[in-house]
């Protein structure tokens, strides 16, 4: 039995160092130095691994790390939501967003035309800017051809994007399927319902994605879950993981709680009961901030990996 260690801070403390101590210092802590370890092993054993996250975080600055992780080989897959898919394109076309306060007057910024996102602003002017681009994108894409499965059209866009920093691009550069089950909830599918208006033969085929996510392990391959936050990013990693024998690794970041009985506060250990990971399978749920709790048990496996010579780069 490990014994309830204290830690101190020190100078030359970096962030391996800060989550090694906390993996002897109670709480979600532990759990954090679990995750961290499984993001390494992951990698280690050439695991093949699905990211998923929902779109509040590339709202945040989790945006940029996401797609340096995507460069860095740390996903040979991500699942998302329409929104992170927006808001990429948004800022990778300059647009920025604000930090305001959660306890701001809603009422006031709605007059002003600016929306609120937990403590983050965006301007509905950036929503303009998306809706212009995204148009002429579409016109591009109907030329070449009229039906699109959603991780071929969201290649085709990163392309357009050249931007370091995006999610879109790096997924589109590092031949990374880039997943969207729910493309219509949100601007960018009110767009997609406004071209397929004037241009009735424009289809976008989700089933054809879903045999794609099927098809890119097999039951031979060991596989890892990133799931951070829930949804249906989430269900559709642990899905595709499910018809594939299910998943050797798995960690789960959430605010959400198992009581409620919903996929977004499901634990690891629920994902036993379906299959979904193996039943000896290394995971991890850690309750808590992911804006916070991942970039720290994040950086301290890429340290780790980058000591082994097994990132890209």
């Amino acid at each position: 039995m490990s014994k309830v260690e204290d830690f101190q801070w020190k100078p030359e403390r970096k962030v391996f160092g800060l989550v090694e101590d906390l993996g002897s210092s109670g709480f979600q802590g532990i759990e954090l130095k679990k995750a961290s370890d499984c993001f390494v092993k992951m990698k280690r054993e050439g695991a093949k691994i699905y990211l998923t996250f929902t779109s509040n975080m590339a709202t945040s600055g989790l945006r940029g790390f996401f797609a340096q992780l995507i460069k860095l080989g740390m996903a040979n897959a991500v699942i998302t939501t329409v929104g992170s898919v927006e808001e990429d394109i948004m800022k990778a076309i300059g647009e920025d967003f604000y930090i305001g306060r959660y306890y701001s007057d809603d009422v006031a910024l709605h007059e002003k035309g600016t929306n609120r996102v937990g403590n983050l602003l965006i301007k509905n002017e950036s929503y303009e800017r998306f809706e212009a681009w995204i148009k002429s994108a579409l016109e591009k894409l109907y030329q070449k051809k009229n039906r699109w499965p959603v991780v071929e059209l969201l290649k085709e866009i990163g392309l357009m994007l050249k931007d370091e920093n995006s999610i879109l691009y790096q997924c589109s550069k590092n031949k990374v399927p880039i997943f969207c089950p729910a493309i219509t909830d949100g601007a960018f599918g009110f767009h997609l319902f406004l071209f397929q208006q004037d241009h009735p033969d424009f289809m976008i085929d989700v089933v054809k994605d879903f045999a794609d996510l099927i098809y890119i392990s097999s039951h031979d391959d060991k596989k890892g879950i990133i799931a951070l936050g829930g949804g249906v990013s989430k269900h559709h990693a642990i899905l595709g993981t499910l018809l594939n024998g299910g998943a050797e690794y798995a960690v789960y970041m959430t605010t959400a709680h198992e009581h409620s009985g919903s996929l977004s506060g499901a634990t690891t250990r629920e994902a036993k009961s379906w299959g979904k990971i193996k039943d000896d399978a290394d995971a991890v749920t850690v309750i808590g901030d992911v804006s916070v709790f991942f970039p720290m048990a994040m950086f301290a496996a890429l340290d780790q990996l980058s000591k082994e010579g097994l990132l890209n780069g």
